[in-house]
């Protein structure tokens, strides 16, 4: 991993990048990113994550986040490899045209790396960059949300469903976050 990017502060915020191996389209599939989102309400529910925001686009996660009571690291680790399983699991056993190719795919970034087993889908890196000033706050927040305009997806933020801007908006939402206020760093 690199040491720019590692977790030295476990109990602090970070925005954080989850990426696809080879920046792979898996999640242009509502299938895949309601999977992606299960997996986090569990972590918030069971791992004691705290999530301010997110967006899912077609090949990485953005986030910001942090760990109310464990080991954010242990927590990604842990959410990674079983959306990876549950990912893999619907490839192999739902209705995927390119299940093949997603598969061969998967497999050789697997061999890469000697940790891996069978199947590589995340890469091994969280991106992870320390939240440290409101500037810095705001700057990803709004990156995280108008990712999905900047992609060409919707016109407002609000409107892309696989993200917190609807909780920032005050509208209905798919998962609940914690939206960032002045007091933001005590929760």
């Amino acid at each position: 991993m690199s040491t720019g990017y590692q977790i030295k502060e476990q109990g602090e915020p970070y925005f954080v990048t989850l990426q696809i191996v080879n920046w792979i389209d898996l999640f242009s599939r509502v299938d895949y990113r309601n999977i992606v989102i299960d997996n986090l309400k569990y972590c918030q529910k069971e791992k004691g994550l705290i999530i301010y925001a997110y967006v899912i686009m077609s090949n990485h996660i953005h986030l910001i986040l942090k760990a109310k009571e464990n080991n954010l690291s242990n927590v990604l680790r842990d959410f990674k490899s079983y959306t990876s399983k549950c990912l893999l699991d619907r490839i192999v056993n739902g209705i995927e045209s390119r299940r093949e190719w997603l598969l061969m795919l998967f497999k050789k970034a697997a061999q890469k790396h000697k940790r891996n087993s069978q199947y590589q889908v995340f890469t091994h890196e969280n991106h992870a960059v320390h939240l440290y000033s409101d500037k810095f706050i705001d700057q990803k927040l709004d990156y995280i949300h108008d990712n999905p305009v900047r992609a060409g997806i919707v016109k407002e933020p609000q409107d892309y469903i696989y993200s917190s801007a609807a909780n920032y908006a005050d509208e209905p939402s798919i998962l609940d976050v914690v939206v960032i206020d002045a007091s933001w760093k005590t929760v």
